[in-house]
């Protein structure tokens, strides 16, 4: 996995990226109560708002992290948006990209890198 300074993970799953909220995102939001997910087929560049969690504290974006296009999403997510707080860096996956350049990940941080940086 990558880590993103935005709090979000990367996972590479074939020659798709699957994005998601690490775990300390999701506890900094607390109980989140919506998600609104992107449009399937959706073009987006790197920092376009693709998604917005509602929370009982904030409202946050969830940005693209790389150019590419919306592929998949979580409609589990629209029905129990608490998975993002029950498991953040597993069921509760948000959206899968299919990107041009895999090696785009490299800009990213390691989960060691991730742990200093939230430390």
């Amino acid at each position: 996995m990558k880590f993103t300074e935005e709090h979000e993970w990367l996972r590479v799953d074939g020659d798709l990226v699957v994005v998601g909220i690490t775990e300390h995102a999701a506890e900094q939001l607390g109980d989140v109560v919506f998600v609104e997910l992107p449009e399937l087929e959706t073009q987006v560049a790197k920092g376009d708002e693709v998604c917005v969690i509602e929370s009982v504290k904030a409202a946050s974006d969830i940005l693209a992290p790389l150019d590419g296009e919306i592929v998949a999403v979580n409609e589990a997510l629209s029905d129990n948006p608490a998975l993002v707080n029950e498991d953040p860096t597993g069921a509760a996956w948000f959206f899968k990209m299919k990107i041009d350049d895999l090696s785009a990940l490299d800009a990213y941080m390691s989960e060691d890198e991730y742990k200093a940086f939230i430390g």
